[in-house]
């Protein structure tokens, strides 16, 4: 429970710092940088947390920031909490006044608002250090190359910037959800997910003449429709493992055997141990459905992401939390997904939750969908996050 009064003095500090935080996130949506690049926006959040005198420090990736807020004991943070600031090779699709003005490349997924939201949590966190009202220290992540595999939070990790946290914590801009409420899922909430490509190779021929040669299509044909079935009876069927393909190439005639040609998507699961058993299981699948054929077979499985796993304790904390701030009508559950999260690397070493942050609109019924260029949040949802981050954070529990 936070302390009397504490939610209230959260709340107008943040409402004062809102309308910054506002053009601050809209500042980053006009300029937005993908990842490994994200070299403004680590210098404005440094200015920033600097001029509020916070000493932040450049990840040695050179993009990306960490900064402590002190406690009253001087004792080093347990308590991390992160946002990730790239953004995405698509085009801004949105008539707004804050539209991007880099060509090819939007904030479509959120990074910017949560940019925006760690760095007012900062900032509240040090005005209540000033008062003697924190309880004790934590650690701001601003994460870089969310999207990117290898991902920035593996940065993170390298630099020893979670060692000796012993709970982290992340918001994700929820489009699905209402802003002003908060999703909360104990378990995996998102997949872990590998990329496959396929890369078949074979002597060519005549159409008319198939048994002469290597049917190198006919073989790609096998991979894409056997995999996902043998997968289905090798797996258990509650780890959500899922096999798709999103391109295939090989020929150029309509009578003509190619040589060469291949097929790459993804494999996503949702089980920890099932993620890692078929990882390394695939290849071997993939040669024996091509065996038949005559073909030689290359198979490339591109580790992005593990599943995201929010532990039980932390999660039900966090959600205590933002039922007090909140209401419980603002707390919900949410569901699982498939899509990946880097964040999962870090919460593979130290408990802790993905929330789901509301971001739609009231008068909107459906708001579209992340990675895409007309994703858009309601921007009330910054000052949401930053309320349910500080009281995290000011929580004694």
């Amino acid at each position: 429970m936070l302390e009397p009064g504490l939610s209230d003095e959260i709340e107008r500090l943040t409402k004062n710092l809102e309308p910054e935080l506002v053009e601050f996130r809209r500042g980053l949506h006009r300029l937005p940088e993908l990842g490994r690049h994200e070299h403004r926006t680590t210098r404005l959040v440094v200015e920033r947390l600097e001029a509020a005198g916070l000493q932040p420090r450049v990840l040695s990736s050179g993009t990306g920031v960490v900064c402590d807020v002190p406690g009253p004991s001087g004792a080093p943070p347990t308590l991390g909490l992160r946002g990730d600031i790239d953004a995405l090779p698509l085009p801004d699709m949105k008539n707004v006044p804050y539209r991007s003005r880099v060509d090819g490349v939007c904030h479509a997924c959120g990074h910017d608002a949560h940019t925006a939201i760690v760095l007012g949590t900062a900032l509240v966190l040090k005005e209540l250090h000033d008062r003697d009202q924190l309880p004790s220290a934590t650690r701001l992540i601003f994460q870089p190359a969310e999207e990117l595999t290898p991902g920035g939070a593996l940065d993170v990790l390298s630099d020893g910037e979670t060692d000796g946290l012993e709970r982290v914590f992340a918001l994700h801009c929820d489009p699905r959800l209402q802003v002003g409420m908060a999703g909360f899922r104990a378990g995996p909430i998102t997949a872990g997910a590998d990329r496959i490509r396929v890369t078949m190779t074979g002597p060519g021929g005549h159409t008319a003449r198939p048994h002469l040669t290597a049917d190198l299509v006919f073989a790609l044909g096998a991979v894409i429709t056997g995999l996902p079935g043998l997968l289905t009876r090798l797996a258990d069927p509650r780890s959500g493992l899922s096999v798709v393909w999103g391109q295939v190439h090989a020929g150029a005639a309509a009578n003509a055997i190619p040589g060469s040609g291949f097929v790459e998507g993804t494999i996503r699961c949702l089980d920890q141990a099932v993620w890692e058993a078929v990882h390394r299981a695939v290849p071997e699948l993939v040669r024996s459905l091509a065996v038949p054929f005559g073909v030689d077979v290359d198979v490339d499985m591109h580790t992005s992401v593990p599943p995201c796993v929010n532990d039980e304790a932390a999660t039900n904390w966090f959600r205590a939390v933002a039922t007090e701030v909140l209401g419980p009508e603002a707390v919900t559950d949410t569901e699982q997904s498939l899509g990946g999260e880097d964040f999962a690397w870090i919460l593979g070493r130290t408990p802790g939750a993905l929330v789901r942050l509301g971001v739609r609109s009231p008068e909107v019924v459906d708001s579209g969908d992340l990675h895409q260029g007309t994703f858009d949040i309601d921007e009330s949802a910054i000052a949401v996050g930053v309320r349910l981050f500080s009281a995290l954070a000011s929580d004694e529990a």
